[in-house]
């Protein structure tokens, strides 16, 4: 299973949005996305907007792994092990875009997945 469908199935088994928290994650994602992808289709030396938008990424996804480390959270454990594993297959694939060895694209289609699980839904983001 690749990244972006574990993150799909982790959240399209959650429970459904319910409340500004879930809402404030989704907008939280979208702008990362957003981002992500204007960055991956500007000009390759626009190295600087690039970086800009990778490291936003990662701070979203730093914040969701410490929340889901945190024994408090409510989620469900396997859930909160699936969203780890994500933070930390994004911050491997960071920093290979960084390097320039990689694209932005996994990192959008998984924020993409996640964005449609906090929807509740499966249609597109």
């Amino acid at each position: 299973m690749n990244s972006a469908a574990f993150a799909r199935t982790g959240y399209d088994s959650a429970a459904p949005a319910q409340g500004t928290p879930r809402r404030t994650e989704y907008r939280a994602f979208a702008q990362a996305t957003h981002r992500l992808s204007r960055a991956g289709q500007t000009d390759p030396l626009d190295f600087p907007r690039l970086a800009e938008a990778v490291s936003e990424n990662q701070r979203l996804w730093i914040l969701l792994a410490a929340d889901v480390a945190d024994s408090a959270n409510g989620l469900p454990a396997p859930l909160r092990a699936q969203i780890f594993y994500l933070a930390e297959f994004t911050r491997l694939h960071s920093r290979k875009i960084l390097d320039g060895t990689a694209t932005v694209a996994a990192l959008i289609d998984i924020n993409t997945a996640v964005m449609r699980g906090l929807r509740g839904g499966t249609e597109s983001a």
